[in-house]
């Protein structure tokens, strides 16, 4: 008997017909009961195997959006018509693009891999880059520039040294193969991410402004072509709620990871071809395939079209022998793309793939109607109205509850913890904060990665947001950066969302760049916890609102529920994107203390705030209190003086407040300092982590002028003192040789994980 023979028989519409009370597995897929009764009233029958495949996966969490939906909706509600402005595509899209200016558009987004990146730290980390890499093709863009927010377990845990060291080889392989620089992110260390790392991952793009391109299957007739990888059994189960045994246990084949496996350079060779394609006029719409794989790019095609689809499963492209037809539609095999082309075009688009070794194949065509049909070896398999798979899954309006351990949280302030007084204390202090894990240089992770690849990279980690030029002739470019502390989002989902927000905004002003856009990764746990939904509305209208405040619009982004374990969730993690633009790149702001005589200014105003900080939880791990008091127009200011003023240098406070920022501009710069603290408390000067606040230095004869201008525009500001030697002192604290800094900064990470 041959494989063939021996193959199970394909489940079809018309056997669906017959069998309506076939026994079929919706619950070990992930969907309710209620939801596959949903689905047998859409269809009029039973779905048939490859119907109840389609519906599980673009049903989940993660496809669907079915719990924060309703949330996500109050962005569009707080997005003025002047936001929208220079918005050229938005929520809904791939990814959001901006208009930046002189012709050009970027284009960017970022979106979490963080159950992957779990189960094989290295796959999933290297497909996370690669899924948002696509997105940003599918756009019509050049990838530019990619970042990775990440966050592990306690550093000095195990499983941290099993996962953190892979995922960063992941973002690096994958990342530095494309050729794309690495420019911004974060690393942080908390224990509620243990068994439950964060991997979120940013790309930009540029583009002329006329290259935009959408995900739309229009125009009966047109042809759809799926090319790139071929199509093969990893990845199946691997965003998605999709198990590969549900319908590969009787094909007795061994079940292979439901973590993709990437490939960089098929990867690369497809933007090339993509960008040709572009270039040449070939493409109707595009969309990448990622999480869902066809199941999700013929849907939502044909969804945001204005007809139906037939697909023939039969012509797409296949790596493994006698997969079924849920298989293939489910497969998140990484390094495709599906395009509609006009039946005039098709032979140019195929020659444009063959130039570039891409294997392109005609899959399907758009038709009339609303439905989308799928055949297999001849026989119909799919016969659904796409936008019920796509766009009409459930909504849920989930239980909402501030649950009482809020109050606790609220009532147990650092106000009584102990703190160093003496000047040996505070100099004690601060060079255990500068080598803590979540202060400490990062080098050991960005060394990995290639952050000047292409030589558009301006700045780049450490700095306080990476900067890349996006026009060679003029110069004009863009600086992102990406922001969260969850403590202070455990503490105040609302504010802790907004001070995320400043935070990236402030990163990408210092660099001397306009903000312009926001994107996001709202990392959660389950969504069927009352506390948890409540967190999450609570940081969605935080959000919103505070983009409204600043006149910036969100543009796009990620939901990623259930990252927790039993019970216990992560703290609640609004990541934020800012993108900023910079006229010419050449007169960015460089990071830290750069030369000898320049005056040390702090912009901003210092208020005893330590709630959800970092000296309370690296001294005393402590969380709780409130956090620091958002001032949104008091950021504005700021940016609106660091993108008039020319200061020679600057630094943002965050965490681990003026001790640390002067420790880094002192090391970045690779200049000593001589400083006086502001106010009269030397340790609420040194470690408050008040917001809207920036150092910056100005040369000598320029000082008087800067600080008249920060007068008149409303900010803050107090000479330091200023740039030079090789050690920081600090008056009524004592001197620390910036070798001893750079020793205690540079240690933590190697001295974990090089071991």
């Amino acid at each position: 008997m041959t494989e063939l023979d021996s193959r199970p028989a394909v489940d079809t519409v018309s056997q669906a017909a017959a069998t309506p009370d076939t026994v079929q597995p919706w619950k070990e897929l992930g969907l309710k009961e209620d939801e596959y009764a949903r689905i047998r009233e859409i269809l009029g029958r039973r779905p048939t195997d490859a119907e109840l495949a389609m519906y599980s996966v673009m049903w989940s969490e993660h496809c669907s959006y079915k719990s924060s939906k309703v949330h996500l909706a109050y962005f569009g509600e707080t997005t003025t018509d002047a936001m929208r402005e220079k918005m050229l595509a938005g929520i809904g899209e791939n990814a959001g693009v901006v208009d930046i200016g002189d012709g050009w558009a970027v284009t960017f987004k970022v979106e979490s891999h963080n159950h992957p990146s779990y189960v094989e730290p290295y796959q999933g980390a290297a497909t996370g880059v690669g899924g948002i890499v696509r997105d940003i093709m599918a756009m019509g863009a050049r990838p530019i520039a990619v970042g990775d927010p990440l966050r592990f377990g306690p550093a000095d845990a195990p499983d941290t040294a099993r996962v953190l060291p892979g995922v960063v080889a992941g973002v690096g392989g994958y990342g530095n193969s494309l050729g794309l620089p690495n420019v911004g992110g974060e690393v942080v260390f908390d224990a509620s991410y243990a068994g439950n790392p964060l991997v979120n991952a940013l790309c930009v793009g540029a583009m002329r402004t006329e290259d935009l391109h959408l995900a739309f299957a229009s125009g009966a007739g047109n042809k759809i072509i799926l090319f790139g990888a071929r199509t093969g059994l990893d990845g199946i189960g691997g965003v998605s709620v999709l198990a590969s045994e549900t319908f590969g246990e009787s094909t007795g084949r061994k079940k292979l990871p439901s973590v993709q496996v990437g490939d960089p350079f098929t990867e690369k060779v497809l933007i090339e071809c993509c960008l040709e394609l572009f270039h040449a006029g070939l493409v109707v719409g595009i969309q990448d395939l990622g999480g869902a794989g066809l199941s999700c790019a013929t849907s939502e095609l044909a969804a945001a079209g204005d007809g139906g689809m037939h697909i023939d499963l039969d012509r797409v492209p296949l790596r493994a022998a006698g997969m079924t037809p849920a298989e293939i539609l489910s497969s998140e095999s990484q390094e495709r793309m599906c395009a509609v082309v006009t039946p005039e075009n098709v032979d140019a688009f195929l020659a444009v793939c063959a130039k570039w070794d891409t294997i392109a194949t005609v899959i399907g065509e758009v038709t009339e109607g609303e439905r989308l049909v799928i055949d297999f070896h001849g026989e119909t398999v799919v016969d659904v109205p796409p936008r019920t798979v796509a766009h009409h899954g459930p909504v849920y309006r989930r239980p909402l509850e501030r649950g009482a351990h809020q109050d606790e949280l609220a009532r147990n302030t650092p106000d009584t913890l102990p703190r160093p007084e003496a000047p040996s204390e505070l100099r004690a202090e601060i060079l255990r904060m500068a080598a803590s894990p979540n202060l400490c240089s990062r080098a050991w992770v960005t060394d990995q990665y290639d952050r000047y690849v292409r030589g558009n990279t301006a700045a780049a980690q450490p700095a306080d947001a990476g900067v890349v030029r996006v026009d060679e002739e003029t110069g004009r470019g863009i600086a992102v950066a990406t922001d969260c502390n969850a403590r202070f989002a455990a503490l105040d989902p609302y504010a802790g969302a907004q001070l995320a927000l400043a935070e990236a905004y402030r990163n990408v002003a210092t660099s001397g760049a306009v903000p312009l856009a926001v994107t996001n990764c709202l990392n959660f746990g389950s969504p069927e916890d009352p506390h948890v939904m409540w967190q999450f509305a609570q940081a969605v209208r935080g959000l919103a609102d505070g983009c409204a405040q600043l006149g910036i619009p969100v543009t796009g982004g990620n939901v990623s529920f259930y990252n927790q374990t039993g019970t216990t969730a992560i703290l609640p993690t609004p990541v934020v994107g800012v993108l900023g633009v910079i006229d010419d790149v050449a007169a960015r702001i460089p990071s830290g203390f750069r030369n000898a005589g320049d005056v040390v200014v702090l912009l901003g105003r210092t208020h005893e705030e330590l709630g959800g900080g970092e000296w309370a939880h690296v001294v005393h791990g402590h969380l709780g209190g409130t956090p620091p008091t958002v001032d949104l127009e008091a950021e504005r200011r700021l940016a609106e003086l660091l993108a008039a003023q020319t200061p020679t240098g600057t630094h943002d406070l965050s965490d681990g407040g003026l001790a640390q920022a002067l420790v880094e501009a002192s090391l970045v710069g690779g200049q000593g300092a001589r400083v006086t603290l502001p106010g009269h408390d030397p340790f609420v000067a040194l470690f408050s982590e008040s917001t809207a606040r920036v150092l910056v230095t100005v040369a000598p004869e320029a000082a008087d002028g800067f600080l008249a201008a920060a007068a008149a525009a409303g900010v803050p500001a107090e000479r330091l003192g200023e740039v030079g030697g090789s050690v920081l002192e600090i008056a009524n604290v004592g001197e620390l040789p910036l070798d001893e800094l750079r020793t205690a900064w540079e240690g933590t990470l190697p001295a974990l994980f090089d071991a």
